[in-house]
């Protein structure tokens, strides 16, 4: 894996939303670490182990994610029909209002305008996130208890 290769596959793994990644080859072993704070970002550490060298350690920063860039292509399913519904703040995701009670909605849910779907907390703050469509939830996207960007997509809802 050359120098370029690594750098591409930073800058994927920081515009996912996934917070860790680990890839192991036959000489190499990389590990990518991205935190989805807007402070100052981790350091990644990529770690190369060439058959009988000394180890040799790579540090690198992810780039800031570009606004709009498209991750991958989905194969197979279109999305498009349906309405995402996105955070509306930085914070950490909850499916449901406490530990003990039950998920708000489950895939194949039909929700109404206005029907809490979860609750994101920012800064001991826990705010819900209502509904501004009716349908019926297709997909959810996040899972419990994850930090969740602004304007990260949450549900997809078929309003049909």
């Amino acid at each position: 894996m050359d120098l370029k290769e690594i750098q591409n596959l930073i800058k994927f793994v920081s515009n996912s939303g996934v917070a860790e990644v680990k890839l192991e080859m036959d000489d190499v072993k990389i590990t990518i670490r991205t935190t989805l704070e807007t402070s100052t970002p981790e350091p990644t550490y990529v770690q190369q182990l060439p058959a009988q060298a000394p180890v040799q350690q790579i540090v690198a920063t992810p780039a800031a994610p570009a606004a709009a860039v498209p991750v991958a292509a989905a194969p197979a399913t279109d999305d498009s029909k349906y309405i995402t519904i996105k955070s509306p703040m930085i914070g950490t995701f909850y499916r449901k209002p406490s530990p003990d009670k039950p998920m708000f909605v489950e895939v194949g849910t039909s929700i109404a305008k206005g029907d809490v779907l979860c609750v994101v907390e920012a800064m001991k703050l826990f705010n819900e996130i209502e509904s501004e469509v009716s349908g019926k939830i297709v997909k959810i996207l996040v899972d419990d208890m994850s930090p969740v960007e602004f304007d990260q997509p949450l549900f997809l809802v078929d309003p049909s």
